[in-house]
């Protein structure tokens, strides 16, 4: 049933890691493990899903039992047996497995790129022209710091836009651990490798540096917030890349497309359709908006970046739903939905029993 999913993950982690190592032996550079959020990739994931793992079966476990020791092997046990099948498994391991590959190397071609594509052929002044004409001759961000402030708002939306940091890893986690359709799973993960991948394209067909980067005159009214503090690391870091000052790190400039645009809309969809959830749902939409905002606020991206993040979202979210054997039309989701929640209510009418 979801062998077609497998076989796609697979293939695309091994086909886009062999591009990768190609690519660095053409540049003469080292593929790295970058670090992030709880430390490096290959530890950071296995980490978020080993505490989901205990977040799912431990609390559930004690409410269940009401603290009762003797009750609580069975309900863990039957926990284990219900909802941690093998499929389940072997989705858990092969959508971590095939996310992280693809996610490295996502970050490895971006900081080739500069030595790929020479900076002459960078487009950060073409997308500015358009930016100006789409406003009629006003810059995008001037109008933004006028219309929302330079105070508070540029506080709230830093840390709504640093927030993309840790929900990526939680999110892939979430959705492989405790998404009730199995296929629901398979389409997020999917979906995820195909942004990140198309993300990757997007940059080496139009190189730009960001609007942050190339006209930084335009922000100076700015507040130093996390999200200032960020750009100037990723500078720091390009600069030591670009003139071989430390061959540990790799480079994260790259402006076309923007992936907070696509990724947050790609979730905000991925919500949409697989959780029946209003609050969950109506969170993804503000959280995709106040990024979208933000990312021309701050000057990490021009419009056209955001709309090109955009196109890319609704094809990874299309073409994963295919890849996992979605069927878009309104019954066909309804009745996904409707197996899910049948599967939940046995799965609970199970604990009550043994409780």
């Amino acid at each position: 049933m979801y062998r077609r999913a497998q076989i796609f993950l697979v293939s695309s982690a091994l086909i886009f890691g062999l591009i990768a190592v190609v690519t660095a032996q053409i540049v003469d550079k080292r593929m790295l493990d970058p670090e992030g959020f709880l430390g490096p990739s290959w530890l950071r994931l296995p980490l978020l899903v080993g505490a989901a793992l205990l977040v799912d079966l431990v609390p559930r476990t004690l409410w269940l039992a009401r603290f009762r020791w003797r009750e609580m092997g069975p309900i863990f046990k039957d926990r284990i047996r219900t909802h941690w099948t093998r499929e389940r498994l072997t989705l858990v391991a092969m959508g971590i497995v095939c996310f992280y590959l693809v996610y490295v190397c996502y970050r490895n071609l971006k900081s080739f790129l500069p030595f790929v594509v020479p900076e002459t052929y960078e487009f950060d002044h073409e997308l500015h022209l358009i930016d100006k004409a789409v406003l009629f001759g006003a810059d995008p961000a001037i109008v933004l710091h006028d219309l929302l402030g330079t105070g508070w708002v540029a506080w709230f939306l830093s840390y709504i836009y640093m927030w993309f940091l840790p929900l990526v890893p939680f999110a892939v986690a979430g959705w492989l651990v405790w998404s009730r359709n199995l296929a629901y799973g398979y389409w997020f993960v999917s979906s995820q490798c195909i942004a990140w991948i198309l993300g990757t394209v997007s940059y080496y067909c139009l190189p730009t540096v960001g609007p942050g980067l190339q006209y930084p005159y335009l922000y100076a009214d700015l507040p130093d917030t996390p999200a200032s503090t960020l750009m100037e690391s990723l500078v720091f870091t390009r600069q030591h890349v670009l003139f071989d000052v430390d061959a540990n790190v790799v480079q994260s400039v790259g402006g076309f497309a923007s992936l907070h645009c696509g990724i947050t809309l790609l979730m905000a969809l991925m919500i949409h359709a697989t959780i029946n959830n209003k609050i969950a749902r109506w969170a993804g939409w503000i959280n995709f908006g106040i990024t979208v905002v933000a990312t021309i606020y701050f000057g990490w991206h021009y419009l056209a970046d955001d709309i090109a993040g955009c196109m890319i979202a609704l094809v990874a979210y299309y073409f994963g739903g295919l890849v996992a054997n979605q069927k878009f039309q309104r019954k066909g989701v309804r009745r996904l939905v409707a197996e899910s929640d049948e599967i939940a209510d046995r799965e609970s009418k199970v604990s009550h029993e043994l409780t």
